[in-house]
């Protein structure tokens, strides 16, 4: 899926964590403060680890940009 419009970035100024559990098992809760609201994100152990491989991505290139 392509995205047509872009949205501005939402900048963080709090991030939680929190767990919850269900019949289904449980799920991680990022919770992202913004100055448009609060932003929830619910993960699963395959949607944590490609969060993690993601800012691993992000990390590198923000480093090159710094050097």
């Amino acid at each position: 899926m392509k995205r047509t419009d872009k949205a501005k970035p939402l900048v963080p100024t709090e991030i939680h964590v929190g767990a919850v559990e269900d019949d289904k098992g449980n799920l991680g809760i990022l919770s992202i403060q913004t100055a448009e609201g609060i932003l929830d994100i619910a993960l699963d152990l395959h949607a944590a680890d490609a969060i993690v491989n993601a800012i691993g991505t992000i990390r590198s290139k923000l480093a090159l940009v710094e050097s």
